[in-house]
């Protein structure tokens, strides 16, 4: 008799948190894996096993490359790795970055999604923009459990908002006080088998290609969706175009991957870096031309001293420009 047996969590900006409660109202008997990825720096320390630990009553631990799946403990994605569930046991992988994350959630619920199927239960949390939403698509492809914390519940409510604006058949929207008897409830209840939908090639390829398969990145016949008028923000590379329901994605050659919003927030952020170069060019040329005046100057080279000027003058004005650009650009969106 099948149950929900693998739990798969994911979330961002105000995880720590949201974790902590979620932990600590688990029992120790609990008949389930619980696998985590919260969004945290690559070249920072995680000391959330730690914390979880000392909150809750199961074992905490970072994922080993290649440790078994045991039920009664919770499984946390280390710094700058992706954490993929393969059968009976789990991967760490330092494929492309996904929505800029590494750890991603997306490449965590869908490998959870390809290897079990049915007995797949993925909680997405507190969370900016929306890394996770692709991967509850691909839980529900896969006949999976999707639980999304009530966006009026969530310390930041992007996540949760958009997978519910754009998950069709999401299980249970739930404050997060309701979300640990969920899971305890759902594990302890025979599931109702139904008859499993395959594999999409495209999960097949998606979760191959967060682990740098070679296969994968060669794969020109069966790469997924349309190339896109869109270069890759981390690479330069072709986006290839990806529709998935009411969600748009876009995926280079190597494996970065970028939700729609994601891919306009990354794009944003290199057009302010973009300013900030040419505002130092600017400056360096004024600045150049200011010596090169006064060494005109000194050997009473009026006109081309004067020529010098003009550039100060035009560096100045070009300057002008690009800082009100800067000064106005907004955080979020990146235009005006």
């Amino acid at each position: 008799m099948l149950k929900y047996n693998i739990i798969v969590i994911g979330t961002s900006a105000g995880g720590v948190e949201a974790l902590t409660y979620l932990v600590k109202h688990l029992p120790p008997d609990l008949n389930a894996a619980v696998i985590i990825v919260l969004h945290v720096s690559s070249h920072g320390t995680s000391v959330l096993p730690r914390i979880l630990s000392r909150a809750g009553n199961l074992p905490v631990s970072h994922a080993q490359d290649g440790e078994a799946i045991v039920h009664g403990r919770i499984y946390v994605a280390p710094p700058d790795y992706h954490l993929l569930v393969e059968q009976g046991y789990l991967r760490l992988a330092r494929g492309a970055k996904e929505n800029h994350c590494r750890p991603a959630i997306d490449p965590l619920f869908r490998s959870a999604a390809r290897t079990y199927g049915q007995r797949v239960i993925a909680v997405l949390l507190t969370g900016l923009l929306d890394d996770g939403t692709s991967g509850l698509i691909a839980v529900k492809m896969r006949r999976g459990v999707a639980i999304v914390q009530n966006p009026d519940d969530a310390l930041y409510p992007d996540m949760p908002r958009n997978a519910i604006e754009n998950v069709e058949d999401i299980d249970q929207i739930l404050p997060l006080s309701d979300i640990p008897s969920t899971l305890v409830a759902l594990v302890n209840t025979p599931m109702e088998v139904q008859p499993e939908n395959p594999v999409p090639s495209k999960m097949e390829f998606e979760t191959e290609i967060a682990q740098l398969n070679l296969e994968a990145v060669e794969n020109e016949g069966n790469r997924p969706g349309k190339p896109s008028t869109f270069g890759c923000p981390d690479c330069g590379g072709i986006l290839w175009e990806i529709e998935e329901g009411n969600l748009l994605r876009f995926r280079c050659r190597t494996g970065h991957a970028f939700s729609a919003k994601t891919l306009l927030a990354t794009q944003s952020d290199k057009l302010e870096d973009a300013l900030w170069i040419a505002l130092r060019a600017l400056e360096e040329k004024a600045s150049l031309s200011r010596r090169m005046a006064s060494r005109m100057e000194a050997r009473n080279q009026t006109l081309a001293a004067q020529r010098f000027k003009e550039e100060i003058d035009s560096a100045r004005e070009c300057s002008a420009i690009i800082r009100e650009a800067l000064l106005k650009v907004n955080p979020n969106t990146g235009v005006n």
